[in-house]
């Protein structure tokens, strides 16, 4: 087969002097990562996508590639792949991790579809099976000892059946029977373990994920009828942000090397955002705390379901126990986390249920607990969007080292039924940090950053509020 002299060229560029010759690298949550528009570019077609989607396709002869923003897993031919760093969207630009371009581009200057390399299929082990039931859609999570690829066997009407290659596990039935799925069971053909998730009644929308660290495989199943009732609710303006300083009272929160404390620093960065929101958006805000008292975890975000608010927005600083750590960093909530150490800094901050109630303790237990209620899950997309917008005023404004947007389980933001996310605003264990953090006029140009984020956020809030009003039924 003869390839086009550019596309030629470019591989072989590719092949004998990395990507630095054709394609430049850019860094982004200090990893290197290329433009998928320069990509596109190479192999002489172009990328589908718009900055605000929340999807992109790369399509050259006879291969699709699926990308989705700030997941790590791609879609290549209708098998996954999972990178080693989440694809971004920065500034409009889509971006993916360098390790796309070894790992992927080779294939796609091949004229047909090539499955996985059988070789490249490692056995693994089967870790845990698990699910959770959420208002809007059940997950089946299956994690693994390694990456694993799979394919859909079937969707509905009655059962979705799915097969992953080369895992090796044991036979075994989970009874979910949450008024949409009957029961997940594993059964084992050959090398192979197939997953059959039995509905109750009709099935809905399957949305698959791999993610890594740890691996597993993610399966949700979305309840017929939801998005519909998602929709007409964005259909309104944004009127209320409940802001949400963390800690207080007995809990001080990360305490810096001269003592700065968290909860004290939060509260007085909440109040300047709180003032400037009202008098520049017009937007009502609520405090969860407005002095130095406690408030369960569990109650921030109810009582801003009950105030029926439109945004939450939980205020924090980090920790680290090497003094050079440094940086902002948004998190949104979801029962798998990006990685090691977003679960580490959810569980750090997770930690201040042990000064709640034993019967409030009963109720929470750990991570798993919280999310059983997960109203939140419905909201993900947009939380993500959300958390993207902030961290980038963040960095920008205040020139200060970007440590992404993440994801994991935080308890103060489960059951929140609006977008929510968690702003870790700077390391107070950090010397050169929490010097910063002590001087009011610092504190003034984060309320502002948060202010300029919001402000974003509410502009393409109103757009989409437009749209959806003005789309013909």
């Amino acid at each position: 087969m003869r390839l086009p002299c550019g596309l030629a060229i470019v591989l072989i560029l590719l092949l004998t002097a990395g990507v630095g010759a054709g394609l430049p690298t850019v860094r982004h949550d200090g990893r290197p990562y290329v433009e998928l528009d320069r990509i596109a570019a190479s192999l002489e077609t172009r990328l589908d996508a718009t900055a605000s989607s929340t999807r992109a396709y790369l399509r050259t002869p006879g291969h699709v590639v699926t990308f989705t923003r700030n997941w790590s897993h791609v879609i290549v031919d209708g098998k996954p792949l999972v990178l080693d760093a989440p694809v971004r969207v920065k500034a409009g630009m889509w971006l993916v991790p360098e390790m796309f371009v070894d790992r992927v581009l080779p294939r796609l200057t091949s004229a047909s579809p090539s499955a996985l390399p059988r070789t490249a299929i490692q056995s693994v082990a089967l870790k845990e099976l698990r699910f959770r039931s959420y208002p809007s859609f059940t997950r089946v999570v299956l994690e693994t000892s390694g990456p694993v690829t799979y394919r859909i066997e079937q969707s509905g009407p009655k059962e979705a059946r799915i097969r992953v290659a080369s895992l090796a596990g044991e036979a075994r039935v989970e009874e979910i029977r949450d008024g949409f799925v009957a029961e997940a069971r594993l059964e084992v053909v050959g090398a192979d373990v197939v997953l059959r998730v039995l509905f109750e009644g009709a099935a809905g929308e399957m949305q698959t994920m791999a993610l890594a660290d740890p691996h597993r495989l993610v399966l949700d199943f979305r309840r017929p009828g939801e998005e519909g009732g998602r929709e007409r609710a964005a259909a309104t303006p944004l009127r209320l942000i409940v802001l949400d300083a963390g800690h207080g009272g007995p809990d001080p929160g990360a305490q810096g090397p001269t003592g700065l404390m968290e909860k004290d620093l939060v509260l007085d960065i909440t109040r300047r955002v709180a003032r400037l929101v009202e008098e520049r958006l017009g937007i009502r805000v609520l405090l969860s705390r407005d002095g130095d008292y406690f408030v369960p975890l569990r109650d921030r975000t109810s009582w801003a379901n009950r105030e029926r608010a439109d945004l939450f927005v939980s205020v924090h600083a980090n920790a680290h126990r090497q003094a050079v750590s440094e940086g902002v960093e948004t998190y949104f909530l979801s029962s798998e986390a990006t990685d090691s150490g977003a679960r580490q800094v959810a569980a750090l901050e997770n930690s201040v249920i042990q000064l709640e109630a034993p019967a409030a303790r009963g109720r929470v237990d750990a991570v798993k607990a919280i999310l059983w209620d997960l109203a939140q899950s419905e909201f993900q997309t947009e939380s993500s969007r959300l958390a993207e917008i902030v961290q980038d005023s963040m960095t920008q404004s205040l020139h200060i080292p970007n440590r992404g947007v993440k994801q994991a389980g935080f308890y103060v933001l489960g059951g929140a039924a609006m977008p929510a996310i968690l702003i870790e605003i700077g390391f107070v264990t950090n010397p050169r940090e929490e010097r910063k953090l002590k001087d009011s006029r610092y504190r003034d140009e984060i309320a502002r950053a948060i202010l300029a984020g919001l402000a974003e956020y509410k502009r393409y809030w109103t757009q989409r509020m437009r749209a959806l009003v003005e789309r013909p039924r």
